[in-house]
């Protein structure tokens, strides 16, 4: 299609060139934030902050560094941390140093999945960044605070990026249908292949758009010789992307009637039917993440200290979900599915939870006992703070006659173990440290 275009992939030809044309991240957007400061080459007192991007693949990182770096004018280089060693780092520095101290030119190092670089290739970004020689803008996928270094961390600004809307990721696709730099219009794209596309890409940009060019190649193809412009039909989309798409409104009725059905049968102890629902929507291209949350949900609410292993595999299946993505994501979203499925049950926890929440929102709530406050700030023990307390580990049983509630809520009981699991001997232990701190 379009001659020389296809050698380039769709999501990259339509790379917005400046601000103006990102769409979605509204929130980093705003006149005067950050962002659009670093964006502006007029705007000189924040020039020198450096920016670590953190988000969900697809959300426009590489797009916005990229944004930045033309609208300001600035000397942009790219750094890949999965190529890029110490070296190149230090190479790049240096020459940012010299084309500041020559020419009063700066420059804008973009370092993409900065959570692969080692401590010491971060420790060679330190100098750059902290003498302003480079602004560095940094996107990654994972969490920063256990991905960054805390000295590179405290010397950026940590930016937030969200999963595309649905609305977010239409702008984007007609987008690519008319402009130039697209499929310049040798397509039309039907309204339910618009809206499968859409339920497709959870989110992500650059899966839409590759969704989109391979539902045109399909639609091109097929198209009788001579035809008028092609119509990419969701038959089109379904071919394209190999997926059974066309049943599941990710925003509907349908998404939320599954996952639905999928969590009350984990609660009803159903596996059969629990793994039926895992398997709609892993076949529906719903968010793995999306049904990962829910598991870790569900281990919580519904199981809870009956079988408190099923929370720890909940959320390592949600680990290994984002570890390895899929389709071997899907792996270990039915190892734990199988696992809370017959787990022992109690929503005991969550129950309690909700009462002690209740009882703060209704103002039932009380002063803390002053034996309980904090006594280590000066001045605190003339006001009483911790006198009397007893410290239970001064004891044999390890646990000891003493009031925690305030006075208002004294014998007040929120947590009632369920005779089910783990949680029938917590319920026996439970009243023995009852009777005991009670006296």
């Amino acid at each position: 299609m379009g001659g020389g275009r296809g050698l380039t992939p769709l999501a990259v030809r339509m790379r917005p060139t400046s601000l103006d044309e990102v769409a979605g991240q509204a929130h980093l957007l705003r006149p005067g934030s950050p962002i659009v400061a670093l964006a502006d080459p007029e705007a000189q007192a924040p020039g020198t902050v450096s920016v670590i991007l953190w988000g969900p693949p697809g959300t426009g990182k590489t797009t916005l560094a990229q944004a930045i770096a033309r609208s300001s004018g600035r000397r942009f280089v790219e750094l890949s941390a999965i190529t890029a060693g110490v070296k190149d780092v230090r190479e790049v520095m240096q020459e940012a140093l010299n084309q500041r101290d020559l020419y009063g030119q700066s420059t804008i190092l973009f370092l993409d999945e900065i959570h692969r670089f080692t401590k010491a290739q971060q420790d060679a970004l330190l100098p750059g960044v902290e003498n302003g020689w480079v602004i560095l803008i940094a996107a990654t996928t994972e969490n920063p605070s256990f991905s960054v270094i805390s000295p590179l961390l405290s010397r950026s600004l940590l930016l937030t990026l969200q999963p595309l809307t649905d609305e977010d990721l239409g702008v984007l696709v007609d987008r690519a249908v008319t402009d130039s730099r697209g499929l310049a219009g040798e397509v039309e794209l039907e309204p339910e292949a618009r809206a499968a596309l859409i339920r497709l890409a959870s989110g992500d940009a650059r899966r839409a758009l590759t969704a989109l060019e391979a539902s045109a190649g399909v639609a091109v193809s097929e198209a009788p010789e001579g035809a008028e412009t092609p119509a990419v039909t969701a038959e089109h989309v379904a071919q394209a992307v190999d997926r059974a798409l066309l049943r599941y409104d990710r925003q509907g009725d349908e998404h939320y009637d599954v996952i639905s059905a999928f969590i009350k049968s984990i609660r009803g102890s159903d596996v059969d039917a629990a793994m039926h629902y895992l398997a709609r929507m892993i076949e529906a291209g719903e968010d793995p993440r999306f049904i990962a949350r829910r598991l870790v949900i569900s281990a919580s609410e519904d199981i809870g200290l009956a079988d408190p292993q099923a929370l720890q595999i909940a959320v390592a299946a949600a680990d290994a979900v984002a570890f390895i993505g899929m389709p071997e994501g899907r792996i270990p979203l039915a190892e734990a599915t199988a696992y809370l499925a017959t787990a022992a049950k109690s929503n005991a926890a969550y129950n309690a939870i909700n009462a002690a929440m209740a009882d703060i929102k209704a103002g039932r709530m009380g002063a803390v006992p002053k034996h309980l406050r904090d006594a280590h700030y000066p001045g605190a023990k003339r006001l009483g703070h911790g006198k009397g307390y007893v410290y239970p580990h001064d004891h044999e049983l390890g646990v000891v006659t003493q009031q925690y509630l305030p006075d208002e809520l004294r014998g007040r009981r929120y947590y009632e173990p369920k005779p089910h699991g783990t949680e029938r001997e917590i319920g026996a232990r439970l009243e023995k440290l009852r009777r005991i701190l009670g006296g």
